[in-house]
């Protein structure tokens, strides 16, 4: 059985083409640039022995155009890996925002793309180019079952004592303000990984998931769900990250629009993609760039990677209150997979807690292994993430049931 799993961004189209008899990855590829000019098509063809590469430079005006492109690809005779489009059975779509409506990937008919398209108020960077690609899909694909894979889903059986902020409730029952989280793909993919890995039911274990790249998020793991995350409302909340605030006292937003003269725009502006560990260092948001800046004497690079750290380290504090204890940490994502430095330091505040951390073990990057000692009180892993598989696995689910 052949998946098409696609990631629909504002001006990009992620995709892969798995064979979901033994899970192989047969096909990959990027549009980048969508609506601007210089647009960029990046295909692999993935075979045993062998990676065929094909890469297009021309202008793609919308995700139509960029599923043209794929389409043709994955029927090419020396790229492609296709005879016919209906060896495809499923296609699968990471959706950002699936709000309060759904706790589960699920078949996207009529109704469920009119509430994807509700929930855009909630993601209105991210669900209107998700809708985008469930549409353009389906001008090719139209015969074929769509699933739609929601990054919130997994966070919505957090209890409501996690989830509720504290504003009169009525602004909850009106508009559904409340904590959501993100990245819930990759914290269940990563949680159950490390069930396999303990050889013990996710449904006895207590785990906390660390989401580290450029947008970074925490989650608490007991007995298969998710009981809290560190994103809320926004992937805003939170952890320091790349870009973003994190979480930070909200009268500071007032205070700022006053004294620097802005309105919202640029403000939302300032909090999502001028702050963070850019704003801090002033350097990059990029962390390796912050790592070789303070190995050079950057002491702003320092202070930020030190803020960064902290932050984590008080999100696995509290989680670990939480759940009475955990089982397992897991580094996961960009940073978390390929940061020896920053797993080392998050890893140096635990030693209260009886964590240990093998520093052979440890120096790997983007590679799956245990990195904590024999003697450490419970088990530290990096596991790469792999929300594409994820996506891959739940609509193989759902087409298979229909």
């Amino acid at each position: 059985m052949k998946v098409l799993i696609l990631n629909s961004g504002s001006s990009s189209l992620k995709y892969q083409v798995f064979n979901m008899e033994n899970e192989d990855v047969l096909a990959k590829g990027l549009v980048e640039r969508i609506g601007s000019a210089g647009s960029k098509f990046s295909h692999k063809k993935i075979l045993a022995e062998e990676i065929k590469e094909l890469e297009i430079v021309k202008d793609v005006n919308n995700h139509k155009e960029a599923i043209s492109l794929l389409v043709d690809a994955l029927q090419d005779k020396e790229f492609g890996m296709l005879t016919d489009l209906s060896e495809i059975k499923a296609v699968g779509h990471r959706i950002v925002h699936g709000g309060e409506d759904f706790s589960d990937s699920m078949v996207i008919d009529d109704k469920v793309l009119s509430v994807i398209e509700k929930c855009s108020e909630l993601a209105p960077l991210h669900n209107p180019p998700n809708i985008l690609g469930v549409e353009a899909a389906k001008e090719y694909f139209h015969d074929t079952v769509q699933v739609g894979v929601f990054d919130t889903a997994f966070h919505q059986r957090i209890p409501r004592k996690a989830y509720l902020y504290g504003l009169p409730y009525e602004l909850y029952e009106k508009y559904g303000i409340r904590r959501y989280g993100f990245h819930g793909t990759s914290h269940k993919y990563v949680a159950e990984r490390t069930a396999q890995i303990l050889k013990t039911p996710l449904e006895e274990l207590k785990i906390i998931t660390l989401h580290l790249g450029n947008g970074a998020s925490i989650a608490a793991v007991k007995n298969g769900m998710s009981v809290d995350t560190s994103m809320g409302l926004t992937p805003l909340e939170g952890l320091v990250m790349g870009t973003r605030t994190g979480s930070f006292d909200p009268a500071i937003v007032p205070f700022i629009m006053d004294k620097e003269n802005l309105n919202l725009d640029e403000i939302n502006n300032l909090l999502n993609k001028k702050s963070g560990v850019l704003g801090l260092s002033a350097v990059s948001s990029d962390f390796r760039d912050l790592e070789q800046a303070e190995e050079e004497g950057n002491q702003r690079a320092k202070m930020a990677l030190e803020v960064f750290v902290y932050n984590i380290v008080k999100y696995i504090g509290s989680y670990y209150m939480v759940m009475g204890g955990i089982d397992a940490l897991v580094f996961t994502a960009g940073i978390g997979e390929n940061s020896n430095t920053i797993r080392e330091r998050v890893c140096n505040y635990l030693n209260f807690a009886g964590i240990e951390i093998d520093k052979d073990k440890n120096d790997i990057r983007g590679v799956e292994a245990e990195i904590s000692t024999d003697n450490s009180s419970f088990k530290v892993f990096v596991i790469p993430t792999n929300e594409e598989l994820m996506i891959a696995r739940e609509t193989k689910r759902l087409s298979m049931m229909l």
